[in-house]
């Protein structure tokens, strides 16, 4: 008779879903990094500035303006669960250093389409370049599957706060 069951090696089984008794405490484990990970980046970003000429709020609206387009305000606001006021604001900002500008929304009349300038994609093209520099310093053996599993979880650890009123 042949024994087709993994023998008990003590260890959890790690290709089961956790029950939700066990996964809170290893997701606080996620928010334990997650908090000094986010400080730390934006420090560091906040030290660059006067290099850069960018805060962490501009930055952001620049990266996200990046990477999905022409956005207004309150999609800006949505997308990065921000108010609209403080985005707003770091439009106003990045539009007086000429790094983005308001264009006409052929879907909204009384909400402008925000999108880079030619400067702001110049400084946002900088930035994640010099970031990008950074981050390959993380080296290790992390793998492509490791980084999905980290953005699965923390997406899925950001829906449950989707209801959470930025404003």
């Amino acid at each position: 008779m042949t024994h087709t069951s993994k023998p008990d090696t003590g260890k959890p089984d790690d290709s089961k879903p956790l029950p939700p008794d066990d996964l809170a405490p290893r997701l606080y484990e996620v928010f334990a990094v997650l908090g000094p990970l986010y400080r730390r980046v934006t420090r560091k970003v906040e030290l660059n500035e006067p290099i850069e000429g960018l805060s962490i709020g501009v930055r952001a609206v620049l990266d996200l303006l990046r990477a999905q387009g022409p956005l207004t305000v309150p999609q800006m606001g949505r997308a990065q669960a921000l108010s609209r006021q403080f985005v707003q604001r770091m439009v106003n900002e990045a539009a007086a250093h000429g790094l983005v500008e308001a264009v006409a929304n052929p879907a909204h009349q009384r909400s402008s389409l925000i999108r880079l300038t030619d400067d702001g994609r110049t400084a946002i093209d900088a930035v994640i370049t010099r970031e990008s520099a950074l981050l390959k310093r993380v080296g290790g053996d992390l793998t492509g599957a490791d980084v999905e599993r980290c953005v699965r979880v923390l997406t899925r650890m950001l829906e449950v706060f989707e209801d959470v009123d930025v404003n």
